[in-house]
């Protein structure tokens, strides 16, 4: 009974939205600041499901005989969704929170600013084409288009530490480097097989 509960969708969906409670109740507290406060921890909560969905495939291959990766692969999708909706959440806030300065061209040109604007607007394609029909109908050709999600975080990490004049570099690096080292050990993993199979 209990596996059930806990294998179900919608207890992990009910996880990740667990950080935007805080968030909703801070909007609907009347706070004038809700919204510019609101900026740091949606930003933060959609790099972190990316991260985390990103950093999958390489620990079901470090730690191969272990079920809870693979119980994580088969959510990974929802993690991807999740990250989309908190970097949403991100935008929209921050078009409230800036209103018509968003669109001047002193604050599009700035560093931070456009490689957000990137990074979300690649997340659009990857969240829209997330459902099982989608998958289906594309074939060979969706994970492709989800590789580009690696564009989506590099652009992401330096949308991050170059916030506050590169003040964000010592969060970005902290959330980014075990991703970073997964993913050194994926590509070394990968080449080890390539030469196993070459020799074989």
């Amino acid at each position: 009974m209990l596996k059930s509960i806990w294998d179900h969708p919608f207890t992990f969906w009910a996880l990740l939205s667990l950080p935007a409670i805080p968030m909703i109740l801070g909007l609907t507290s009347g706070d004038p600041e809700a919204v510019s406060s609101l900026l740091h921890p949606t930003g933060e909560f959609a790099a972190r499901f990316m991260i985390i969905a990103m950093m999958i495939t390489p620990l079901v291959m470090l730690f191969r005989n272990a079920s809870w990766p693979r119980w994580l692969m088969k959510r990974r999708r929802y993690l991807g969704v999740a990250a989309f909706f908190y970097a949403l959440a991100h935008t929209v806030l921050y078009l409230l929170d800036e209103g018509a300065v968003a669109f001047t061209e002193g604050e599009v040109t700035k560093l931070y600013i456009w490689t957000g604007w990137i990074a979300f607007l690649i997340f659009v394609p990857l969240a829209i084409t997330s459902t099982d029909a989608w998958v289906r109908r594309l074939g060979r050709s969706w994970k492709k288009l989800q590789q580009f999600v690696y564009g989506a975080a590099v652009l992401t990490l330096v949308h991050w530490a170059a916030l506050h004049d590169w003040g964000g570099v010592g969060a970005a690096m902290v959330h980014f480097a075990p991703l970073a080292a997964l993913e050194v050990y994926r590509l070394w993993s990968t080449q080890q097989r390539q030469r196993q199979r070459a020799v074989v």
